[in-house]
């Protein structure tokens, strides 16, 4: 497990790379200028959802996050063990842990249109899930354990082998059912 989110100094780079403030960030990305100050100060686990939206108002892709020095074809990953890994707080209003971890399966891919992920969904004993949107869409199939996709009024239990894929700006929050994690297999679809 990576020790420290590495986000932080990545949408750093970016934002001044766009010789942006912090604040026209945030008024960018409908967001606040102290959640972008924590994010670049590596003090926060950030939720999806914002994220998304920084990266839209950076005018770059979700895995432009991840990306070092973009290859041109293929990107292989091999057993699934891909290092790099972004954490985010899942929906919870406490971020001081990671809920869901991203192994990047397209990390360094140019010119890309999904984002390929294995994602360990760890249970969350005392959040409340709150769903979010965006735009775009998700596919999600469950490699182990079972989860819980909240989508829009409705909500499905998916056990191992089971998937789902639906519209990403119906309102949406996916966590593992009980006490147990689970591993799912998501390929995100964002236009920017």
């Amino acid at each position: 497990m990576v020790e420290k989110n590495m986000l932080g100094n990545k949408i750093r780079q970016l934002r001044e790379m766009h010789q942006m403030s912090v604040e026209e960030l945030a008024n960018n990305s409908n967001t606040n200028p102290e959640l972008i100050k924590q994010l670049e100060d590596g003090a926060l686990v950030p939720s999806l959802a914002p994220l998304m939206q920084i990266a839209r108002a950076l005018g770059v892709r979700l895995g432009t996050f991840l990306d070092d020095i973009p290859h041109a074809d293929p990107v292989i990953v091999r057993d699934g063990s891909s290092n790099k890994i972004v954490r985010f707080s899942g929906n919870c209003d406490t971020s001081e842990k990671s809920v869901l971890e991203f192994f990047s399966l397209a990390a360094n891919k140019a010119d890309r249109h999904m984002e390929p992920f294995i994602i360990d969904v760890h249970s969350q004993k005392s959040c409340k899930s709150k769903p979010s949107s965006h735009e775009g869409e998700e596919f999600i199939y469950v490699l182990s354990g079972s989860i819980e996709v909240l989508y829009g009024k409705d909500s499905f239990e998916l056990s191992t082998n089971d998937s789902i894929y639906y519209n990403s700006i119906v309102p949406h929050h996916v966590h593992a059912c009980g006490c147990e994690d689970a591993r799912i297999l998501a390929v995100v679809y964002t236009p920017y």
